[in-house]
């Protein structure tokens, strides 16, 4: 009965008897403040999860990014973002805890977070641009891990035939090879038992990262001198004086989308143990992640701009601005494709998690949904399978895959992404939630700060969206579903 009992009151948890015993006489030792089992989040692990989530695919686009806005706009506009999303962090971090920031009542979600400051309407809208962003990141992250899986076939093949085959490759096959790792991996429960995937993920994204770097270095060496001008690409050469507005807005877009993590901030802080308070531990790895990540930024984008100028691609390691020496290029797109891997389960985590949790609500008595079945692992605890969960997650990257399939342009989407995540979820609700929680007075000078940050945020947002979208409408032109090659 027991055992009953609790499956029924926490979904997708297996008790032992002895423990809940246990549990009655030592419960500090077993259980944190809320009742659930001990967290076991650092700064280091907080850390490994942000930069898993941030320093991803996004930081190949940078060079192309800076290579439209020019190198004083360029990486102005980075160290701009850069400022703006690690203080929105901090004011986002703060809302983990209603009340007394030690002892209060904890926020397990964004979506919790904004119920309980701001509640109404902007909860469901927090909710449908979240796990919106979510699924789309899921889709951007797919179609770039297959243009690195290309990019390996293509170099060697370059490499075998001297340059003379132009190594036409299908994604579909790649696309889909990727689902297939995220369905295993996708089976992992929930983010405490993610932790070594996105240490893994994090080592991967800081060498395919540094091979960038190192690799711009080089070839700025080899040109003798650096490329670019102070307004970047050229009018007239290269493009029209309208396409460069479009594609400096969605330079802006692709800039957010390499800062985007607030969407899994809180979700990230709900690892964290205490004392110290989580928003204490929070802002350190806030710090450490955003300036790690922006100095990585930095190099990456101004090297591979230096070294390629007008002609900078899209995707550093895959555009073949770089030909040689293909072994090491080879090694950088694996690491990707691992990084990938890590990223996907990062994001797609929350929303695995909101799906699981809604349906155990509506339907609490069904053995389908709320039922674990316990798997034995050799040498480790056992398995904790779940079948609703492996049926939804499954079909969740099978949706995903085909999406990308019929989608697959990743400078685009990765704009489009930024730009409609940026805004909302880095900016107008930490700001607003902040306001709320400490009772900001209307019209004072701190009120005024935070409003006037929110609406130049919201002006960004609104041209990178524009920027992207004019790149999809022009890649939709040129691409059929299922039948991309490159």
């Amino acid at each position: 009965m027991v055992e009953n009992t609790a499956a029924k009151n926490h979904p997708h948890q297996v008790f032992d008897v002895s423990i809940n015993m246990q549990t009655q006489v030592v419960g500090s030792k077993w259980l944190d403040d809320d009742g659930r089992t001990k967290r076991t989040g650092t700064v280091w692990t907080a850390s490994a999860h942000i930069i898993t989530a941030v320093i991803g695919s996004g930081v190949l686009s940078l060079a192309w990014a800076i290579a439209q806005l020019g190198w004083i706009a360029g990486p102005a506009v980075m160290f701009l973002f850069s400022l703006v999303t690690y203080y929105t962090s901090t004011l986002l971090s703060a809302c983990y805890r209603s009340g007394d920031p030690v002892n209060g009542k904890r926020n397990y979600t964004y979506m919790d977070a904004v119920r309980t400051n701001l509640g109404g309407a902007k909860v469901k809208l927090c909710g449908f641009v979240q796990y919106l962003n979510l699924f789309g990141v899921a889709i951007g992250y797919t179609i770039a891990s297959s243009i690195s899986m290309m990019a390996i076939k293509r170099s060697n093949c370059f490499h075998k035939s001297g340059g003379k085959n132009p190594c036409h490759i299908n994604a579909n096959p790649y696309m889909i090879a990727f689902g297939i790792a995220e369905i295993i991996f996708s089976q992992i429960p929930d983010f405490d038992q993610l932790w070594w995937l996105s240490i893994l993920a994090a080592v991967m994204s800081f060498t395919y990262s540094t091979i960038g770097l190192g690799l711009g270095i080089a070839q700025v060496v080899e040109n003798g001198k650096a490329m670019g001008s102070v307004t970047g690409i050229s009018i007239g050469a290269n493009v029209t004086p309208t396409q460069k507005i479009w594609r400096s807005f969605q330079a802006l877009g692709d800039i957010a989308f390499a800062y985007s993590y607030s969407i899994i901030l809180i979700e990230i802080q709900d690892t964290v143990r205490s004392p110290p308070s989580e928003s204490k531990t929070m802002k350190k790895a806030t710090l450490i992640s955003v300036a790690v990540t922006t100095l990585f930024y930095m190099l990456c984008g101004c090297f591979g701009y230096a070294a390629f100028g007008d002609m900078s691609p899209g995707n550093l390691l895959t555009g073949f601005g770089f030909y040689n020496p293909y072994w090491l290029l080879d090694i950088a797109n694996v690491a990707i494709v691992v990084h990938l891997v890590g990223a996907y389960q990062v994001y797609c985590q929350p929303l695995f998690a909101f799906v699981e949790k809604a349906a155990a609500q509506r339907y609490p008595d069904s053995g389908f949904i709320t039922k674990d079945i316990k798997i034995p692992v050799p040498g480790f605890r056992p398995f904790n399978l779940n079948l609703f969960r492996s049926v939804w997650r499954t079909l969740f990257v099978v949706f995903t895959t085909v999406i990308s399939m019929l989608l697959p342009f990743f400078n685009d989407i990765v704009g489009l992404l930024g730009a409609l995540g940026f805004w909302p979820l880095t900016v107008y609700f930490p700001v607003e939630m902040y306001i709320a929680q400490k009772k900001i007075p209307k019209w004072s000078t701190r009120w005024l700060c935070l409003q006037i940050l929110s609406a130049a945020c919201l002006v960004i947002t609104i041209a990178a969206a524009a920027g992207s979208i004019a790149g999809v409408v022009g890649d939709l032109k040129s691409v059929k579903p299922f039948q991309t090659s490159y």
